[in-house]
């Protein structure tokens, strides 16, 4: 009898028929007086009438019938919230948590009563594993979309606040540090808030171990600096005749083949946004655009460029168009670095390895570590372009470079015997 009843109670809450579902599941409470489901769908219809004492008793009782019932303890702690009840709501929080440690509205409430009865650092820190917890933001369930926004909002807001009294609290030390070193304690007090993560080397093809994860070295490192410095003008001169008679040989820079996963580049495939004119590709020499460009190959020929078959040397003009942003990605290998000589840089052009942003300015070297994340940003209404080329990491004896070589080598050769 009674189930054939909790039965047609379901068939009347399916057909938002709400009276005659509460009349049923009173009719069930008659029969069976501890009956979970209906003492807590009484008290849900109670709540929905306001009579929060009326929905807190029997919304206890529920909860005495079946004490691991997520949904009962989720309904208590509202109640228990509307009606002030600060221990009555964190209890019934703390109940559903020691059920379900990681039942997501659970985790966002009790960030919620900490963020009204504790301290902003322990509603912070509690948000921030609320945040951890919850799906990608598309995937978020729309009855805690709002709660969801306001976590992560409350966490950026409390991380720029620490980290900005973090910051302040080194301001002293800080000051008389070369501005490298000076960088990297920022950077710590932006982990330490919570604001980053520790950036990693991440090779896509070979990964130098115990290598130090530097975004950007300092010139100095690099006795061929100065000269090809002093060379920017002529380089740009070639660039330039480029531009005005070879604009046709600026290929797309990111071109996938139909069918790759395309990932963050979607918007740069095959798109002159980002385009480029090869000097070398892969080891290959552009004996086309290297004769046109004589001046630019005889100030590269005087530079360490990293060679490793298959890989290295890598050389070209790379054109960033006005409003466009080059995604956040990583490089081949930490045994070279990439170096960048702007040639054409308007306003509002910046540049991101790891932590560290820097502007391009035209005839001095940037130096990083590609496998590091990076990303280029051009929002001005011109184009930009730099020389890029990759050199040997001056951090890998000049002993050890064969073995890089021997390593890519052998990756070639066992993809060739697999394939």
């Amino acid at each position: 009898m009674v189930d054939q009843i909790v039965a047609a109670a379901d068939r009347a809450v399916q057909m938002q028929n709400w009276a005659e579902a509460e009349r049923l599941w009173t009719e069930v409470q008659r029969l069976s007086p501890g009956h979970p489901r209906a003492l807590y769908s009484l008290g849900m219809h109670a709540f929905q009438r306001n009579d929060l004492k009326g929905a807190k008793v029997l919304l206890e009782q529920s909860r005495a019938a079946a004490p691991g019932s997520l949904s009962t303890l989720n309904a208590l702690w509202v109640v228990h919230g509307r009606l002030g009840d600060g221990p009555a709501e964190i209890d019934a929080i703390d109940a559903a948590l020691a059920v379900e440690p990681y039942f997501l509205p659970g985790l966002v409430a009790k960030a919620s009563w900490l963020e009204r009865y504790s301290t902003p650092a322990a509603a912070a820190a509690m948000y921030r594993n609320v945040m951890r917890v919850a799906p990608p933001e598309a995937h978020w369930p729309a009855t805690l979309r709002a709660q969801l926004l306001h976590a992560r909002d409350l966490v950026d807001r409390h991380a720029r606040t620490y980290e900005a009294y973090l910051n302040q609290q080194i301001a002293g030390l800080s000051r008389d540090m070369p501005a490298a070193s000076a960088e990297r304690w920022r950077e710590a007090a932006s982990i330490m808030a919570g604001r980053t993560k520790p950036y990693v080397s991440d090779s896509n093809q070979l990964g130098v171990p115990r290598l130090p994860a530097i975004p950007f070295y300092d010139r100095a490192m690099f006795p061929w600096a100065q000269a090809l410095e002093a060379n920017t003008a002529v380089i740009r001169d070639e660039l330039e005749a480029a531009l005005a008679t070879e604009q046709g040989d600026f290929a797309p820079y990111i071109a996938y083949r139909p069918g790759d996963p395309v990932n963050q580049w979607a918007e740069l495939n095959h798109s002159k946004r980002w385009s480029h004119y090869s000097l070398w590709r892969g080891g290959v020499p552009d004996e086309a655009h290297l004769a046109a460009c004589p001046k630019t190959r005889a100030a590269l020929e005087e530079v360490d460029m990293a060679s490793i078959d298959g890989l290295c040397p890598n050389a070209m003009f790379s054109a960033l168009a006005p409003h466009t942003e080059i995604p956040p990605h990583t490089g081949e290998t930490n045994a070279r670095l990439v170096v960048h000589l702007p040639l054409i840089v308007p306003p509002k052009c910046t540049y991101r390895v790891g932590y560290e942003r820097r502007e391009w300015k035209v005839g001095e070297i940037l130096v990083f570590d590609d496998t590091l994340e990076h990303m280029a940003r051009n929002d001005s209404d011109e184009m930009r372009v730099v020389l890029i080329f990759d050199i040997w990491n001056p951090l890998i004896p000049v002993a050890e470079r064969e073995m890089v070589r021997q390593l890519a080598t052998a990756a070639r050769t066992f993809a060739q015997l697999s394939s």
